[in-house]
């Protein structure tokens, strides 16, 4: 494969998830009660993209890493990719924690477990994690973990009826909220591994295939017809693979049915964004692609109120109206970008400075 093709698509898709992101994030947290009618149609539909985003915005973060990884691995330094992936994991994971630190309450000697709660920047940094210690115990078998990882993948969906109302309080809640949202936590490992699973398998396949004849209007329509296939077959599938097995999990999974319909979305996000790839280079989104740990960092200050305690859902709280909630957000996501792109650095920056703490923490010279 050639080593000089990228993939512009991954960096607008990345731009369209945290930026779909922000918006939701602004909207969901401002937005008065009273209009939270999934009866207006504006709010339904809003709603239903809001819950493709997520989705999205894990299935692109295993795409890009696994192919990096691959692309090193066909550069021979695979094994300096795999030591960057499990630092950038273990980043991600402190990043997250950092962001939910009440600083001032501490200050105050006011301590509460909402601290240990896990959002997207811990389920994702873990999830690489995972990457790594698969793609190794593969033995770097780029043919058996792709295998492994759609297998994989579809387990985790297939098997979310068996989990989803599961708690451990016998075990610390530090790794507990990792495996069980009882105690508030907004992700939590599995089902959400199971997007990165599948976004990791993608990437397999555009490493081995991308300098083929008509790759790119094979995948864009395999995309199309697997992403209908998911949104609108899929539970039809699983009811009629319940009624040939009489297997009680299929038909739990099919009356219940997001993960696959959702990854559904994903897929035809892919082969809207992948067929469209020769017009999305414009030097702005190709940026905000490359900068989604600052904006989200930035954006969760804002509305958070990280570290001080004091942001919009604080100051402003669900007050606004949509038409409020709609200008507001597109001046929102002005603002984060504006700040994202003047005033801090690119996300390897970020990386590079975090991964310079790091080793000196560990009181060891950067290798």
């Amino acid at each position: 494969m050639s080593s000089t093709q990228r993939l512009y698509f991954i960096d607008a898709v990345r731009a369209f998830a945290i930026l779909m992101m922000l918006q939701g994030h602004f909207i969901d947290t401002l937005l008065a009660p009273e209009f939270r009618d999934k009866t207006y149609d504006a709010f339904r539909i809003w709603s239903y993209f809001r819950g493709i985003t997520a989705p999205t915005f894990f299935t692109i973060s295993g795409l890009i890493f696994t192919y990096l990884l691959l692309k090193a691995k066909e550069k021979g330094n695979e094994k300096l990719r795999m030591k960057k992936g499990i630092n950038r994991g273990l980043m991600l994971i402190g990043i997250g924690y950092l962001l939910r630190a009440p600083f001032l309450s501490w200050l105050t000697g006011h301590f509460n477990s909402y601290f240990f709660v896990t959002d997207v920047l811990q389920i994702i940094g873990l999830s690489l994690i995972f990457v790594v210690i698969l793609y190794y115990i593969c033995f770097k078998n780029v043919t058996l973990f792709s295998v492994i990882t759609i297998v994989l993948g579809f387990l985790i969906f297939l098997t979310e009826p068996m989990y989803r109302e599961v708690s451990f309080e016998n075990i610390p809640l530090l790794f507990s909220n990792y495996i069980s949202k009882a105690n508030g936590s907004v992700f939590k490992i599995i089902p959400w591994f199971g997007y990165i699973a599948f976004g990791a398998f993608i990437a397999t396949l555009f490493y081995r295939h991308l300098d083929k004849p008509n790759f790119k209007p094979v995948t864009v329509s395999v995309f199309f017809i697997i992403g209908y296939f998911l949104i609108e077959k899929s539970s039809i599938a699983l009811f009629y693979l319940h009624k040939w097995t009489d297997i009680k999990l299929f038909i739990d999974s099919a009356n219940y049915n997001y993960l696959f319909s959702r990854l559904g979305n994903v897929f035809l996000y892919f082969a809207i964004f992948y067929g469209l790839e020769r017009y999305l280079k414009p030097p702005l989104l190709l940026k905000i692609g490359q900068k989604t740990l600052s904006i989200y960092v930035i954006h969760f200050i804002i509305i958070y109120g990280s570290f001080t305690g004091f942001g919009l859902h604080q100051l402003i709280g669900k007050t606004l109206n949509p038409y409020e909630a709609v200008i507001g957000a597109i001046g929102f996501l002005v603002i984060v970008c504006i700040i994202s792109f003047h005033y801090v650095k690119t996300n390897a920056y970020i990386y590079e400075k975090l991964r310079l703490l790091f080793f000196k923490l560990k009181g060891n010279s950067k290798t």
